[in-house]
């Protein structure tokens, strides 16, 4: 509970107790990666240019899944309808989780689902054997939820359920 500039943040659970300056760092990380799968969200919906382009924006009819599953492991999958809901409520609903804060346990663990599929969809990889940026990004989200990251800069501890403790 009391706290200094490099004093441990205490919780109710130890596991997740973590010096001020290195919660702040884990919050930073958290914003990123939850903004890294709101952005995804928002250009296949709408677009914007960056990764999607206009046309093939969802909101126009195109396909989230399509591009990066068809010509992978799991092509037969691409641009079916419940493959593209799925995979979109699963970029919404981690985004915003780790964007604000809350269930950082839970988008951890959907939010790595998401990225080992999305790795194995891409095997075998171009330019190494096994590691690309879908692991590195699932042992993140392993780390945010393992340092209690929402709580910091975050609505974490507002929401948190006494229960799931």
């Amino acid at each position: 509970m009391a706290t200094t500039h490099n004093r441990p943040v205490m919780d109710a659970d130890p596991s997740r107790t973590v010096t001020r300056p290195l919660a702040y760092v884990w919050a930073i990380v958290r914003l990123s990666i939850g903004w890294v799968f709101l952005w995804a969200f928002l250009d296949k919906t709408f677009g914007w240019g960056f990764a999607t382009p206009a046309g093939r924006a969802w909101t126009n009819g195109g396909s989230p899944t399509t591009g990066f599953l068809k010509g992978g492991n799991f092509a037969a999958l691409a641009g079916q309808p419940w493959v593209d809901w799925l995979f979109m409520a699963g970029l919404l609903g981690v985004g915003l989780a780790l964007v604000l804060g809350i269930g950082t346990r839970v988008a951890a663990a959907a939010g790595g689902l998401m990225l080992a599929l999305m790795w194995a969809a891409e095997l075998p990889l171009a330019t190494n054997p096994f590691m690309d940026e879908h692991v590195i990004y699932a042992m993140v989200l392993i780390g945010l939820a393992m340092a209690g990251a929402g709580d910091t800069l975050g609505l974490g501890k507002l929401v948190r359920n006494p229960y799931l403790k």
